[in-house]
């Protein structure tokens, strides 16, 4: 096997958990996961789990289901409804949590542009009890997100380019407890945009057998806000600038319609604070597509 090393400058200091791709969707689309494709057949239908351990002793579990129709040899359209389930010991959550309209457009053989739209189910601010639960047990961001992408292959080798911007405030109500370090205060949450970039490598072991490890870096490009109990903006410091994860992606081509795949995530190198929730230790993910 070809040895591919990937170099990275990164200026801030390493530690065991990373961000999540922004929300779990637009990074694991066709466009930004492996770079343009252009499919033959008409429709493609995707299921997949995952499952990832989170900040704060937080386990998650999530699936998906996914339609992409072939427009034409230039365009496809596809949309993805995802579920989520999170969990401590002492609360849990779960619901439909997000849906994605993206759409692709073939500008050359090697170069492809997104543009998407994410949808949230629920508000953002699930209660137990009466009291909002922090961000991290949070079904759904609660914000709708423009999405936009670009990717670029280069023989084996793909570059992918995203940017996913907040549209509206998060209308969470969790105000984090005195005298605890767990979670953070997230009342009427504003969630600053990310700028993301995959760079990675296809390599087909066999006609059935293809793998595509990649570094994904993502830039939160402020500090993300609340709003404390005088209704005052305050700057939660820390939460702009560089998460890194490493990613490995295994498929296997059942037959001609048929695939299985494999996608795992660890990370190198994250922000000071993530009060978002969306920190993950390490994401495993395993889908079934099919196409016809």
């Amino acid at each position: 096997m070809k040895k591919i090393v990937f170099a990275f400058i990164v200026f801030v200091s390493s530690n065991i958990f990373s961000q999540g791709c922004s929300d779990a969707g637009f990074c694991t689309s066709e466009n930004m996961k492996y770079g343009t494709m252009v499919d033959s057949l008409k429709h493609t239908v995707k299921f997949g789990i995952n499952q990832g351990s989170a900040d704060f002793d937080v386990s998650v579990f999530g699936m998906y289901l996914e339609y992409k129709y072939q427009i034409s040899e230039k365009l496809n359209f596809g949309t993805r409804i995802n579920y989520t389930s999170q969990s401590n010991d002492a609360v849990s959550s779960s619901a439909i949590s997000d849906g994605y309209i993206i759409a692709d457009y073939l500008i050359n053989p090697t170069i492809s542009a997104s543009i998407g739209l994410k949808i949230p189910f629920t508000d953002g601010n699930v209660k137990e009890n009466g009291v909002a639960l922090p961000m991290d047990l949070q079904p759904s961001l609660g914000t709708y997100d423009l999405v936009l992408g670009v990717s670029k292959k280069y023989n084996n080798l793909f570059f992918a380019l995203g940017y996913q911007q907040p549209l509206n405030k998060i209308k969470n109500t969790f105000f984090k407890p005195l005298g605890t370090n767990e979670f953070f205060t997230t009342n009427q949450f504003n969630r600053a945009p990310d700028l993301l970039l995959r760079v990675g490598y296809n390599y087909e072991i066999t006609n059935k057998w293809k793998l595509s490890p990649s570094l994904l870096p993502i830039y939160h490009l402020a500090n993300d806000t609340f709003e404390d109990v005088t209704n005052q903006e305050i700057q939660i410091k820390g939460s702009e600038g560089l998460t890194l994860n490493a990613n490995l992606l295994v498929q296997y081509a059942i037959n001609d319609k048929n695939a299985l795949e494999f996608n795992f995530g660890s990370p190198l190198i994250v922000r000071d604070a993530r009060p978002d929730g969306l920190t993950r230790s390490y994401v495993m993910n395993l889908e079934y597509k099919y196409r016809f």
